[in-house]
Formats: C-alpha cells, sequence, structure tokens
C-alpha cells in the first residue's frame, strides 16, 4: 500500500511539473530586449539615495526594478529618458506593482545629495535617484554591464554614458537590457511601447 501511495505522489508530482512547464514554454518570449533566460547576479554594493539613506542589494529584492546611468547636467540623454519613464510609469506598475525607478548618478563630484533629490522628484517623486564615489560605481557598473567616462577637466566636463536601462528581477538579479534606438539627428532613446510590451512578457515568465 505503501509503494501505491508513493507511485500515486510521483505521478500527480510529474503531472504538474508537466502543466507548469507547458505553461510557460507557450509564453511568448521578449522581443526587443536583450533577456537572460538565466539572470546574472549582482555584486553587493551600497549606494546613498536622494534622501542620504543608504542603499543596498537588500532593496533590490522583491522588486522590479529599471536602472539608469545618468547625471543632472546631462543635456539630452538623460532628461529624455526619464521623461518617458515618467510617461510610461503608471503602466509599468499596472504590470508590476512592485517596479521601481533608479537613477544612478556618474557624477557624484556635482551630483550633491540635495541636487540629485530637486532633480529626481521633478521627473516622478517616487524615483529613486542614487550616487556613490568612482571606488563603489565603477565595479557597480562593470556588474550591470554599464559603462561610463569623464570627458573633460575643470568643472565643465561631461561624462559619457550608456543609454541604456537594465531590469532586475524581484532576486536581485540582471534580466533584461533595454538598449535605446539610434537615428540620425536624434538623441538616442527607448521605445516606450517595446519596453512595455517586453516588461511584460519578461514578467510573466518570471
Amino acid at each position: 500500500m505503501k509503494k501505491y501511495f508513493v507511485y500515486i505522489a510521483g505521478f500527480v508530482a510529474a503531472m504538474l511539473g508537466a502543466v507548469v512547464f507547458n505553461h510557460f514554454s507557450q509564453l511568448p518570449p521578449p522581443e526587443h530586449a536583450l533577456y537572460y533566460q538565466q539572470p546574472r547576479a549582482i555584486k553587493a554594493f551600497e549606494l546613498t539615495d536622494h534622501n542620504g539613506q543608504s542603499f543596498t542589494k537588500e532593496q533590490l529584492t522583491g522588486k522590479w526594478s529599471l536602472v539608469f546611468f545618468g547625471y543632472t547636467s546631462c543635456p539630452d540623454v538623460c532628461p529624455t529618458t526619464l521623461q518617458n519613464l515618467g510617461f510610461i510609469y503608471d503602466d509599468l506598475k499596472a504590470i508590476a506593482s512592485n517596479s521601481q525607478v533608479l537613477l544612478v548618478t556618474v557624477d557624484p563630484q556635482r551630483d550633491t545629495q540635495e541636487k540629485l533629490n530637486q532633480y529626481i522628484t521633478y521627473f516622478n517623486p517616487e524615483f529613486i535617484a542614487l550616487r556613490g564615489g568612482h571606488e563603489v560605481l565603477f565595479p557597480f557598473s562593470r556588474s550591470l554591464g554599464l559603462m561610463y567616462a569623464i570627458n573633460g577637466e575643470g568643472d565643465n566636463y561631461l561624462v559619457d554614458h550608456s543609454a541604456s536601462l537594465v531590469l532586475i528581477n524581484p532576486d536581485g538579479n540582471i534580466v533584461a537590457i533595454f538598449k535605446p534606438e539610434q537615428a540620425l539627428g536624434k538623441v538616442p532613446s527607448i521605445d516606450n511601447d517595446k519596453l512595455l510590451s517586453d516588461y511584460q512578457k519578461i514578467v510573466d515568465l518570471y
């Protein structure tokens, strides 16, 4: 009798596994983002948010995080990206209520906490801006697969940086990268409709 129940339990488990597998195998994959079927781990880090609070990898857990590198003196890409994210923020939260948008400044010398606070809340009071010294930013950027470089000297320098968005899943791992579209004479930007479409698919696949 005991062997019979073990057999039944094993059969039910196998059937449930097959149902789950078939469900996920039928879900459409993302079409536009660079999607990692095996999410990439992020190394431990500690930054400070625009309210002066510590922000570590633990604050990524339980959230869908869209991470963007930029700075407040950026003339085009940064305000365009943040404005576009502001336009679709309600749509992102409709897909996953635990969505958050993070701006990581690559210009900690000029981007003080107060300056970041004024800047990020202009686009959306729920957005979070983060800062840290280059000794933290460089390894963090490598961990995310993003790059930045200071171009120029004195106080009027520019910072070259990626315009991509990194999507981190609620486990705190990188699951996708959204890359901007390049068009002659236009600021590189990510298509909002494509982002939302793939965001929905990635959340469904989680």
